[in-house]
């Protein structure tokens, strides 16, 4: 295996679990640069957005629903709003040759938009919408970016303790020999750090980095396919449908989840890290127990051999590959 995990070694931020975004952002000043940040109106999306924005950043934020987007964000300084559907890419080629006509250059780019745990979902030519949207949307996006990516440029991609699930499934990626919601959303998150990976790799000698990250157990509208009852019996809700001693003891709010976000855009400690997987403000740890709960990375995702399979499959199935 030609693993990253020698590299997966915390880095003594300063920061951890409880941190908040604009506490990690304090004193770093990000005027003149444009931060693009997919779904960056909800969840952790407009905590990112609202922290890049109170330290200098231009953020661009794409969005499905972009009427909705510039709703949530117009009390934000510095913030506009652009149409994009990540599972369409058609419409992701529209964003981005717009974009791109603009002569803006991107400093920051973080796909934080994602889907979790849907129900059975086919998008484009019969691709499994987690994959499609968490991965080869932002896959697409990014490479057609690329002439829009600034010197020393950060990508920063949201994986999550989910790619714990599952590894890349070779033999079926798309599920088509039946569907798991939970699997399907695992290998979704697998492919997140490694996309990061990959990338690091391939855009390191032009001053290009990438990181993944996963943000932390958040109540937010992630949750939207999970009833109920699903949510009690992950442990995440108490009976009365109010958040678990679980989740009160160990979620965080929305800021705090956009604080390893923030913090993998802008650390200078990161410098000398690319592709590395980050938790809680730094960079995390290889997993040594199978338990989500404690975090870290597993060793399917930090591969540098499966991140270039994966890298090989998402140009083939997106027809893009800018790198």
């Amino acid at each position: 295996m030609t693993s990253n995990l020698e590299n997966q070694r915390k880095l003594n931020s300063g920061f951890g679990a409880h941190s908040t975004a604009d506490e990690v952002l304090h004193g770093i000043d990000l005027s003149g640069q444009t931060a693009l940040v997919t779904g960056g109106y909800s969840g952790l999306g407009y905590e990112t957005t609202a922290a890049l924005s109170k330290a200098g950043a231009h953020v661009v934020v794409p969005a499905r629903r972009p009427e909705a987007a510039a709703e949530a964000v117009k009390d934000l300084d510095n913030v506009s709003v652009g149409s994009l559907d990540l599972a369409d890419l058609e419409s992701v080629k529209k964003f981005a040759e717009d974009f791109l006509d603009s002569g803006t250059k991107l400093d920051l780019v973080i796909n934080n938009a994602g889907i979790m745990a849907c129900p059975e979902t086919r998008v484009g030519p019969g691709w499994e919408a987690q994959f499609a949207t968490n991965h080869l949307g932002h896959f697409a996006l990014v490479n057609r970016l690329r002439p829009a990516l600034a010197a020393k440029s950060r990508v920063v991609a949201l994986s999550s303790t989910g790619h714990f699930r599952s590894p890349i499934r070779w033999d079926d990626v798309q599920f088509s020999n039946g569907y798991d919601r939970w699997q399907a959303y695992g290998q979704a998150k697998t492919a997140n750090a490694l996309f990061a990976l990959h990338l690091d790799s391939l855009g390191a000698e032009s001053g290009l980095h990438a990181f993944s990250l996963h943000p932390g157990g958040i109540f937010t509208p992630l949750q939207r396919h999970l009833s109920q009852e699903d949510q009690i019996a992950l442990g995440w809700l108490a009976e009365d449908g109010t958040p678990s001693p679980l989740a009160t003891a160990h979620f965080k709010t929305p800021a705090q989840g956009a604080a390893t976000t923030v913090w993998a855009a802008t650390s200078p400690l990161l410098e000398g890290h690319g592709g590395v997987y980050c938790q809680d403000a730094d960079v995390a740890e290889p997993a040594s127990v199978d338990n989500p709960a404690i975090g870290g990375v597993k060793a399917w995702a930090a591969d540098r051999e499966e991140a270039r399979k994966l890298w090989d499959l998402s140009a083939e199935l997106t027809g893009v590959n800018a790198f």
